[in-house]
């Protein structure tokens, strides 16, 4: 292989997959400059991601384990500072992990996610209903429409947050995932967050509901050493953007992958192919999260070829990883249902695996299926090479999903629909 120096990581995320390849080809795991000439390691093959995922000589606390940020050479100005500022399970390691992971892990086992079924069908149900009142031929946003709203309506309904809070406390975690903000933006974005996540906690405090939000505080008043009130705001903020954003992006990118293969489309359509081939596909060709920051080494790993220093940054490749040739061939960069074997990491591996990934699943196995049989004829409404990716290197996902719906078959209950064509 070739060293000619580390990638520059675009922040505008114009190429993920592009990008990828040029990191891939200096190796499995290579270097790469962030945004601010902050210097780090991208992960981008699959056995070597599964090996540092599972490592415990990684951490996610730069207070304890970035030396460069703990020393005070990586200051305010870091155009990534919100991925360091917050205090949650992305930030923490060791005990500090597991304590955090127990308490938010108690909203997402297999009883209580599938206790949810019913209301993600009708709320499937509902934005259905919506589009179908759309005029016949009129361009249609479908991840401003469906993709996004069905997400944050579940997980809002989860925690608890009042619609018109909704808006205004979403928005924390779309402008945290834009790389292309300046460090005031990205420090001032999560210091205003910080406020609305506080308000809406003091709210639940004199107005407790049947809700996780509740849940959490109750944890943190009947012993405060569970969970310090910046750990409940950093929770907050990672459970309202990761149950949102993700899976967006999985919703959205599926779309887009069987409008553009008609012929895949029409095998699921005829049952010859399970929906959730399209899931997994979806997953490992397009994962929702391109490029997540931050692990830092506790010491020194070797590791394919090169050494990862104690201290040094480095950043799991997902939407690169699910495409590595050692593991899917020379065919790894194209979307098939039909692949016999779909593995991937999108939503992470052993003691850091995404505890909302049941969630997710379900919710995408209810609304694809829903999706293309209340609308047929679903169709883009622009050229596939004109759609926009998101103005991000974190996230894998488009700016926009204009379609044309054409003629809608007639509204059917929620619950009998979503749940037949998932079974399909």
């Amino acid at each position: 292989m070739l060293d000619n120096g580390p990638v520059v990581i675009d922040p505008s995320g114009s190429d993920v997959h592009g990008e990828g390849e040029r990191i891939r080809a200096a190796g499995p795991v290579a270097r790469v400059e962030l945004p601010g000439q902050v210097l780090a390691w991208s992960v981008t093959g699959y056995q070597a991601a599964r090996q540092l995922l599972a490592d415990p000589r990684l951490s996610k606390d730069p207070r304890r384990h970035w030396l460069a940020y703990r020393d005070g050479k990586i200051g305010e100005d870091f155009p990534l500072i919100g991925w360091v500022l917050m205090e949650n399970l992305t930030t923490t390691y060791g005990d500090d992990h597991s304590r955090l992971r127990r308490l938010t892990a108690k909203a997402f086992t297999q009883r209580r996610v599938e206790s949810l079924r019913p209301k993600i069908e009708q709320t499937v149900a509902d934005l259905l209903d919506e589009l179908a009142a759309v005029p016949p031929g009129e361009v249609v946003d479908l991840k401003a429409r469906f993709a996004h709203p069905l997400p944050s309506r579940v997980i809002c309904d989860l925690f608890g947050v009042p619609e018109q809070e909704r808006a205004q406390i979403l928005r924390g975690g779309e402008v945290n995932v834009d790389t292309t903000i300046s460090p005031e933006e990205s420090a001032a974005n999560v210091e205003q967050w910080m406020r609305d996540l506080h308000a809406f906690a003091e709210a639940k405090r004199s107005n407790p509901g049947d809700d996780l939000t509740t849940d959490l505080i109750s944890a943190q008043e009947d012993d405060g050493s569970k969970l310090s009130e910046s750990e409940l705001m950093g929770t907050l903020h990672l459970m309202l953007a990761t149950g949102t954003e993700p899976v967006m992006n999985l919703l959205a990118n599926a779309v887009r992958a069987l409008l553009t293969h008609p012929e895949q489309l029409e095998l699921v359509r005829s049952g010859k192919v399970a929906w959730a081939d399209v899931v997994e596909e979806t997953l490992r060709a397009e994962a929702p999260v391109a490029h997540l920051p931050f692990r830092f080494a506790t010491e020194d790993i070797e590791i394919a070829g090169v050494t990862i220093a104690k201290g040094d940054p480095v950043l799991m490749n997902f939407a690169a990883m699910g495409r590595d040739p050692q593991v899917h061939g020379e065919t790894a960069a194209e979307f098939d249902i039909l692949r016999a074997e779909k593995e991937h990491l999108s939503f992470g591996y052993g003691a850091y695996r995404c505890i909302g990934f049941p969630l997710a699943q379900m919710e995408a196995m209810i609304a694809l299926p829903a999706l293309f049989e209340r609308f047929p004829d679903l169709n883009l409404a622009v050229p596939a090479d004109q759609l926009r990716p998101q103005v991000t290197f974190i996230m894998n996902g488009l700016h926009s999903l204009p379609v044309r719906l054409s003629a809608a078959t007639g509204s059917v209950s929620a619950p009998q629909s979503a749940s037949a064509a998932a079974g399909r």
